[in-house]
């Protein structure tokens, strides 16, 4: 018996979705910050909105960090997302880079911290194992499955949107087979 037909049984009320959780991904970034919110409704991944907040290099760094914050502060409060997937920093060869984005993954943590959201974060490895199985997946194939998965007509764009989408997606994927796990293992504690 699953999740709804339980609920079903117990209830007056015959045309219900349960939602099992909401996902907003975030790729973050100085410049582009892409995010996406995903919404498992038992068996189905159903999108909700993606996109990106943008930062002009013209602005001071404390600007950009505050248009990102007050922005994701917006989508928590008008999404109301159960957990919030962040990409993980990989540190490359630009420390630079590392850093910029360092500061935007702290006032992004910062904003889900303080709304009590849920906070998840994997590496650009995990999300490439979880969506294709193969960690060297390029940024196509990364696409193509996000487009796949999402049953969606076209890759979404921009970029950093699409990976945002797999981040979160990823996600509910961990998470879902993580719910599984736990459940056989309470399942099996009950046998013996």
């Amino acid at each position: 018996m699953n999740i709804r037909d339980n609920y079903l049984k117990n209830s007056i009320i015959f045309d219900v979705i349960i939602i099992l959780m909401k996902a907003l991904g975030i790729d973050p970034g100085t410049a582009t910050t892409g995010y996406g919110i995903l919404e498992l409704e038992e068996d189905c991944i159903k999108v909700i909105e993606y996109g990106c907040i943008k930062t002009s290099s013209k602005e001071e760094p404390h600007e950009r960090l505050t248009k990102i914050c007050k922005d994701i502060k917006k989508i928590l409060s008008k999404h109301k997302p159960t957990c919030v997937a962040i990409e993980r920093l990989f540190f490359g060869a630009n420390t630079k880079t590392a850093m910029a984005v360092g500061q935007a993954r702290g006032v992004i943590l910062l904003a889900a911290s303080q709304a009590g959201v849920e906070i998840a974060e994997y590496t650009p490895l995990q999300v490439k194992i979880a969506l294709t199985g193969y960690g060297r997946a390029d940024k196509n194939q990364m696409q193509q499955m996000v487009k796949r998965l999402l049953k969606l007509d076209r890759i979404p764009k921009p970029d950093d949107a699409a990976d945002a989408l797999a981040i979160a997606l990823c996600h509910i994927n961990s998470d879902s087979f993580n719910s599984k796990v736990s459940r056989a293992y309470r399942q099996a504690g009950k046998a013996s």
